[in-house]
């Protein structure tokens, strides 16, 4: 079978050790994480943790149900990256007198449409969002000109290509479920 990238969502309220509880699946099944990013969501209560890894399509499809059954777990989701909308941010910190000496990175700034965020008197640090291409063809190219630091990235964050997300739309059911179960019970 075919490993390719997929980037799991899952949703889930905000409990101790369950980012433990979903490491330990891909583990079970020798899945390397290759990016992993926690966060609220855009509703209230609820996190979104937001997980990148290369296998095929059945081991992927195995662990999202393995996850989902977690009680803890509100649900789970995999995407391939043409489903999605994803960037990541990386931080470059470069040495000032460096800087000054090769006569400013403006070019590179500007090639990849980075921005300066501090300006100390020791380093300079910039950021570049997109995507994991973009941000490691930076990192290379300040090494290879003036020297890097310090640099980090952070793991993938991601939406759906579709209207809203999709967590809302089955918490929308569960909802009207829970409505037309009241309302029936309490008709009797």
């Amino acid at each position: 079978m075919e490993k390719k990238l997929y980037t799991v969502t899952v949703f889930s309220e905000n409990i101790p050790g369950l980012l433990n509880q979903i490491t330990i699946v891909f583990t079970r099944r020798q899945i390397n994480i290759e990016t992993l990013s926690v966060s609220p969501s855009a509703i209230k209560g609820i996190h979104k943790f937001t997980i990148t890894a290369y296998t095929d399509e059945d081991t992927i499809k195995n662990v999202v149900k393995q996850i989902d059954k977690r009680i803890d777990i509100l649900k789970a989701y995999y995407n391939t990256d043409d489903e999605l909308i994803y960037q990541e941010i990386a931080l470059y910190k470069i040495e000032t007198g460096k800087v000054l000496a090769m006569g400013g990175i403006e070019a590179i700034i500007r090639k990849y449409d980075a921005r300066v965020l501090e300006v100390l008197e020791n380093c300079i640090v910039l950021e570049k969002t997109g995507l994991y291409e973009e941000t490691q063809n930076m990192f290379d190219e300040l090494q290879q000109s003036i020297g890097v630091l310090q640099f980090i990235r952070s793991g993938r964050v991601a939406i759906t290509k579709g209207k809203k997300e999709r967590l809302s739309d089955m918490l929308k059911k569960v909802q009207e479920l829970r409505s037309g179960q009241w309302t029936m019970d309490s008709g009797q």
